[in-house]
């Protein structure tokens, strides 16, 4: 049995203690995720363990019926089950597995499932987040990655501005994408823009208008800007003049094709829309205005680098390499690398050490693969000024996630430190001072102070 030194006990006590910031959020309002049908399948199926799932060699079709909490739970399970064998020695898996241990008194297996199922009925109440996020997992706020609604072609029923940073304060700042402006295909995303804003845009100026007056109206309550382009199209986003993007924006307006859309029941006509290769300049221009105003109002940039999340993607399109004319030009905006850009863990390096404005992220590392995590944070205190790291982003859909996803990091952050203490690279008192600034100050500082939270 292996001796554990004062100093790692000593260590582990400040990294378990220490509130968490946490950077990165998908967490629905505790309201909805109360009135929603939960179970072990259901719940914690909807996210990162169904790609290793699918990648096992689960089809869609029963992934699907497994994620219907109106079938059988014993029939979903006996789809499960081969799968979950296959693939339960994943990080994905064990954050499932540490989640129903400490939230429902059992690890997942034949054996229990039914039984964590009933639990997770019974606290699904209000009250929950409170338990989950700030008892359990010691998180003092999050950073909550804010959507609009899926594009509607009933455009008029899109909600207004006001409603898009609708998160619960008690546990959320609010981080926005701009999306809706960042990837205009057809003459209703122009619309709808229009329409929650309660603005006519018949002008790539009206567009850039809007755009202006969305960040002024949400610059002193939102902590970031993400950028997520990198699921749809690559991170190299050139240098577009007004022109080049008008003549794209009048493009969209022209379009003579039509589709025809059921839309909520109701059958119109819609404009075609045109590629994104075609879209690409008025793209480019929008992510240029997007920064820029960033920069006018101090406001973080968060992107999404390396690896995306469900199955098959071009991976090549999130190289964190791509973002380098961004970080040269934009020097008085501060980027936020995400997710180590796994698997360009060393090119992160290069660039946070390189650049003033880069700070890395281990937000989804930590369950993506625990030890390629440690081996980055090692490598980060070894080549980046520690005020540039940050320590934990949950980046979960369902809460239970978000909790063991803390215990992982919590963990790695205390083993490679302890690892520096005990190699002689660290003092212990330094390793603690590092623990409290990569899980909380250094977030505090980028995101948090400038709108009021201290």
């Amino acid at each position: 049995m292996s001796i554990i030194s004062e100093e790692a006990k000593q260590i582990r006590r400040v990294v378990n203690e220490t509130r968490l910031i946490d950077t990165h959020e998908h967490l629905q309002r505790e309201e909805n995720r109360v009135k929603s049908e939960v179970d072990v399948l259901a719940t914690f199926l909807l996210q990162y363990a169904s790609s290793d799932l699918i990648s096992s060699g689960l089809s869609h079709r029963d992934y699907q019926t497994i994620l219907d909490p109106h079938q059988p739970l014993e029939k979903r399970w006996e789809i499960f089950s081969p799968y979950w064998e296959k693939m339960k020695n994943t990080s994905y898996a064990r954050v499932l597995d540490i989640a129903a241990r400490d939230l429902y008194g059992y690890e997942i297996n034949d054996q229990t499932y039914k039984k964590i199922s009933e639990r997770m009925k019974e606290v699904n109440k209000k009250g929950l987040y409170r338990w989950v996020l700030k008892e359990k997992a010691g998180i003092e706020v999050s950073l909550q990655d804010t959507l609009l609604k899926p594009k509607s072609y009933a455009f008029w029923k899109t909600p207004p501005a006001e409603r898009l940073l609708d998160v619960d304060r008690e546990f959320f700042v609010p981080v926005h994408r701009f999306e809706d402006f960042l990837l205009l295909q057809d003459r209703i995303d122009i619309e709808s823009i229009g329409q929650r804003r309660g603005a006519r845009i018949h002008s790539l100026s009206d567009l850039v208008r809007n755009l202006d007056a969305e960040f002024r109206e949400f610059s002193r309550i939102i902590a970031a800007v993400k950028l997520w382009l990198g699921y749809r199209r690559p991170l190299r986003f050139e240098k577009a003049t007004f022109a080049e993007a008008e003549q794209i924006f009048n493009n969209i307006c022209s379009q003579k094709t039509f589709v025809r859309v059921d839309a909520e029941g109701v059958r119109i006509t819609a404009p075609s829309g045109i590629t994104l290769d075609e879209a690409k300049p008025l793209h480019d221009f929008m992510v240029h205005n997007v920064i820029q105003l960033a920069g006018e109002y101090s406001i973080p940039v968060q992107i999404h680098t390396g690896l995306h999340e469900g199955n098959e993607n071009l991976i090549a399109n999130t190289n964190p390499l791509n973002l380098t004319n961004l970080f040269m030009e934009y020097r008085e905006v501060k980027f936020d690398v995400f997710h180590g850009a796994y698997p360009w863990i060393g090119e992160c390096s290069a660039l946070a050490k390189t650049f003033p404005n880069v700070y890395l992220d281990l937000a989804w590392l930590h369950v993506i693969s625990p030890h390629v995590a440690r081996e980055a944070l090692t490598e980060w205190l070894e080549t980046v000024p520690s005020n540039k790291i940050l320590g934990f982003g949950g980046d979960y859909i369902f809460v239970e996630g978000s909790y063991g996803h803390s215990v992982i990091a919590r963990d790695n952050i205390a083993r490679v430190l302890t690892r520096k203490v005990e190699d002689g690279d660290l003092k212990l008192e330094e390793a603690k001072v590092l623990a409290r600034k990569i899980l909380r100050e250094n977030a505090k500082e980028l995101f948090l102070r400038r709108i009021g939270i201290q």
